[in-house]
This record gives structure tokens, sequence and C-alpha cells, in this order.
């Protein structure tokens, strides 16, 4: 071999040598990151898995909460029907007890609507029993309304 042909192929086995060399670090760099990636994702499920089970937990707390269920009973017709789902998983008796007192008052509500002029007068009653429930449920008292709180325990009692 000429010594030119000699020089370079030592120049190309001195580049195929950077070249592996390099090639080498630059796969140790990768599987390096690829480590902490990992470590990290683990820590990320870790975190995720925590803040999920917290959410199961707090979920689960609110849900069995007598106290929920009776605040979001006196929310409209369909908070009503709501409160009864929520109530009917995980029965509580202060949920149930105003349950049984908000279809009391719709009742009263729906009959005393169809005559003219006791219409206006209950709608003012049933308004003011309406807040005083409210008011009762958020301070976490079982208090019946003043109509016929009483008699819609016993009437209802079966909710």
């Amino acid at each position: 071999m000429s010594d030119d042909n000699k020089n370079l192929s030592d120049d190309l086995d001195d580049m195929i040598g950077d070249a592996k060399e390099g090639a080498k670090k630059a796969g140790d760099k990768i599987s390096q990151k690829a480590s902490e990636f990992s470590e990290d994702a683990k820590e990320f499920g870790r975190d995720a898995k925590e803040a999920a089970s917290e959410f199961a937990d707090d979920a689960k707390q609110v849900f069995s909460d007598g106290k929920n269920v009776g605040i979001i009973a006196h929310m409209t017709f369909i908070g009503w029907i709501i409160a009864i789902v929520m109530n009917s998983s995980n029965k509580t008796e202060f949920g149930s007890f105003y349950i049984r007192q908000m279809l009391g008052l719709v009742i009263i509500a729906i009959v005393t609507s169809w005559i003219p002029i006791i219409n206006l007068i209950m709608w003012l009653v049933l308004l003011v029993a309406w807040i005083m429930s409210v008011i009762a449920a958020l301070g976490g008292e079982m208090k019946p309304t003043f109509l016929f709180g009483k008699q819609f325990q016993e009437w209802f009692k079966g909710l």
C-alpha cells in the first residue's frame, strides 16, 4: 500500500473510531435520559394515583354526607330527584328527613295552586317554610317545617 492509501486508511479508521465513540456516548446519554424520564413518569403516575384516590375519598364523603343531600333536596324538582338518588345509595336520616319535608311542601303547593285566592297566600307561606327549611338544612339541624313537618315525616316514611 502506498503512503497516501495508508494515511487515508488510518484517517478512515480514526473517523470510524470517533463515530463509534460518539455513537456510544450518544447511546449512553439517551439511556440516561430515558432512565430519568422513566423515573419522572413513575413519580407522575404515583402522584396521579394519589390525587385520584383523594378525589375518590372526597367524592365518597360528599355523597355520604346527609347534609349535602338535604341541601340538594331544596334545589328545584330536579335537585330533589338527585337527592333521592344520592340518598338511595347511602341512606342517611338527615337526607331522608329533608327529602320528606320537600315532598310535602311540593304536594301542598300543587294542591293549593288550584284554589284562586288561597293560592297566593299559600305560595307566600310555602316560600317562608322553604326558606326556614333551607336555613335549618344549612345549619345541620333537622327541624320540621311549621306547617305539616311532623306529618310529612309520618306520611312519607318510606323515603
